[in-house]
């Protein structure tokens, strides 16, 4: 094999080496940078792109399309002085490769670490049951807050979601005796309250259960009062019939003592025969 023949084929590798080197295919979604002597030269779209073999090369590959960043769970710490754990994700979207690949060392960790040093800002201010329940208003504030510092890293949060936000488990065995404390005063101030209206009906039972006997009795007193008079305009100044009729209910209240079933002795007055002597004669006469 001669020197010529292997001068011209070292030539035609190297050429085919670097058109290969000067052609770059840029996918769709990406861009890349490209630098020139160290220095940034220009930004590749997707398609078709020419660069010069060993004087440019392709620094940074960068991805358009959005990103999705886990932002780890982490403790925060309320400004009731509770904990609570929560975690997140962010939706961004690489809007300037030129300051994402040379504003920041690395974008994603940066946002990912801006996410969290605010979150915990936000929820400091907060108390735990406002933290526990403002899921939207935290997310709203967040995404305003690292919205200028993302724009200078070239880069827009489209979103941030709170995926989690929950006490630490210590807060949650306070709050369960809490709430079990809560619902046993609750049980209390219940049944006190029960037995305070039932005392309440009682009263009010034999208060009204007074009154109607006091009122019974006042009607029978006047119905007593009634008959009396009306006996006494019945009889006027004879003393025979108020004696026969005292007979008549003396005689009646005896025959009822003497058939009860457990009447086993009967007393009958001494002066029996004399009043009813007197009675009778009285009527015969």
């Amino acid at each position: 094999m001669s020197a010529g023949f292997m001068v011209t084929l070292a030539i035609l590798v190297f050429v085919v080496v670097t058109i290969a080197k000067g052609v770059r295919i840029v996918p769709q979604g990406e861009e890349w940078i490209v630098e020139r002597l160290g220095k940034y030269h220009n930004t590749l779209k997707p398609g078709l792109n020419i660069v010069i073999p060993y004087l440019d090369k392709i620094a940074y590959q960068l991805v358009t399309k959005d990103l999705i960043l886990d932002v780890q769970e982490q403790e925060v710490i309320t400004r009731d002085n509770a904990v609570i754990l929560t975690n997140a994700i962010a939706f961004i979207k690489i809007t300037d490769p030129v300051k994402a690949a040379y504003g920041v060392t690395n974008f994603a960790e940066a946002i990912r670490n801006l996410i969290m040093t605010t979150l915990r800002s936000i929820i400091g201010e907060m108390e735990l049951d406002e933290a526990l329940s403002s899921r939207d208003k935290i997310k709203a504030r967040l995404r305003e807050s690292i919205a200028d510092e993302a724009i200078d890293w070239g880069l827009t949060v489209k979103s941030v979601e709170i995926q989690d936000i929950k006490p630490s488990s210590s807060m949650q065995r306070a709050m369960e005796m809490q709430a079990a404390a809560e619902r046993e005063r609750k049980a209390v101030v219940t049944k006190a309250e029960g037995a305070k209206q039932s005392a309440i009906l009682e009263a009010e039972a034999r208060l009204e259960s007074a009154k109607r006997d006091a009122n019974a009795r006042v009607m029978l007193a006047e119905a007593s009062a009634e008959a009396i008079r009306r006996v006494t305009v019945a009889i006027g100044q004879e003393s025979g019939p108020m004696a026969y009729l005292l007979g008549e209910k003396y005689i009646a209240a005896l025959e009822n003592m003497g058939t009860k079933d457990n009447a086993k002795v009967v007393v009958l007055p001494a002066d029996l025969q004399e009043a009813v002597r007197g009675l009778f004669g009285r009527k015969g006469a």
